[in-house]
């Protein structure tokens, strides 16, 4: 990201097909919200689990979009998912524990577990590996018994979306083994295929992490939320009110009113919904074969081995060449990433035409 940066500063036309960020502003509900919040005063300290009013808009949005109640009071407001990751982490787990994740995954839950002395098991997924099932999750813990399981759905880089079914038999074989669970739900309301199932709707005893950045588009806003089961709250109020004192106020405010965008956001993620099935035609034409099946989120996971073994230095060079850039796989899947790009759909859709169309003439 750093040649991106630099690229852009001496005004080359480059296209990110990088960040996980969408183009967007936030919804002007929210951004009307903020301004107001400013005109009338102090921005200040809130709860350190957030103000009532947000807590009581996110338990509602579990009634409204899943048909599921949430208490207010098991609502956590976090500046960002990145805090929420820490206060699980740290709430749920001690030095030495192990806790499974599939790879290839999001790189933020590797590091952060391992930066606190957690041990981390990975779980392969995908082509030529398997899916993510009970079964997987009962043979591994016979061998390495673990404290934890973290899977996230839609995924990040994959894009791919665990059946309700087999999160059921995840979730249900976790519990009965004494493994806690952390669901990562920061791309819901981003599947393409279907609608989303939390995992609250399996059990109540588990973590549930989103986020206002992806399908809210406020991701400088730092702004998310978490789920705990009744005997959570207290350990991460304490826990936050040392590492954090609390969210941002002013996002807080805006992400009350975020909920009454949809209409805007939704014709965001149409544009997604293009943009993704010009990639899944194009992108094979020139021997980025996808890896997976892009259900939810926006990205693309490729295998480029047609081109490059190391997937790196090959970013490199189509940053230095056609001003694209897109993210080497390596930080994702630490084994094989050297093989894999994930590419973000996220931009205007014609920035996503004329970087496919940069990448062709430039391998073709």
């Amino acid at each position: 990201q750093c040649g991106l940066w630099v690229l852009a500063a001496l005004g080359k036309p480059v296209i990110s097909m990088a960040l996980g960020q969408p183009s967007d502003p936030a919804p002007k509900s929210a951004l009307e919200a903020a301004k107001r919040a400013l005109e009338n005063g102090r921005i200040g300290y809130t709860n350190a689990l957030g103000t009532e009013a947000l807590r009581h808009r996110i338990a509602q949005f579990y009634a409204d979009h899943y048909s599921i109640q949430v208490e207010p009071e098991r609502v956590a407001v976090t500046t960002g998912s990145s805090s929420g990751f820490n206060l699980a982490f740290l709430a749920l787990f001690d030095v030495g524990d192990r806790v499974a994740i599939t790879r290839p995954g999001y790189p933020a839950y590797r590091n952060i577990m391992t930066a606190l002395g957690i041990e981390v098991i990975e779980i392969p997924v995908g082509p030529g590996e398997g899916d993510l099932t009970g079964e997987r999750l009962a043979d591994i813990h016979r061998k390495t018994p673990l404290r934890g399981l973290l899977f996230a759905s839609p995924a990040n880089p994959t894009g791919s979306v665990l059946p309700f079914e087999d999160m059921q038999k995840v979730v249900l074989t976790a519990q009965s083994l004494g493994i806690s669970v952390i669901s990562d739900e920061i791309y819901h309301r981003l599947s393409h295929v279907g609608s989303d199932t939390t995992a609250l709707s399996v059990s109540d005893d588990v973590t549930v992490i989103n986020s206002f950045s992806k399908y809210y588009c406020m991701t400088g806003w730092r702004i998310g939320w978490m789920i705990l089961p009744k005997h959570l709250v207290r350990p991460v109020d304490r826990i936050a009110q040392s590492l954090y004192i609390s969210a941002p106020e002013l996002s807080q405010i805006a992400a009350i009113e975020a909920f009454s965008g949809t209409s805007e956001l939704e014709a965001v993620k149409s544009r997604y919904a293009q943009s993704r099935l010009i990639l899944a035609q194009r992108l094979p034409r020139f021997g980025f074969d996808l890896a997976a099946s892009m259900d939810g989120a926006f990205y693309a996971w490729c295998d480029v081995s047609k081109h490059t073994n190391d997937s790196m230095t090959f970013a490199k060079r189509m940053l230095a060449e056609t001003f694209v850039a897109a993210t080497p796989g390596h930080d994702f899947d630490p084994v094989n990433g050297q093989r894999y790009m994930r590419l973000s759909y996220a931009g205007p859709a014609k920035e996503m035409v004329e970087a496919l169309d940069r990448i062709e003439k430039w391998l073709l």
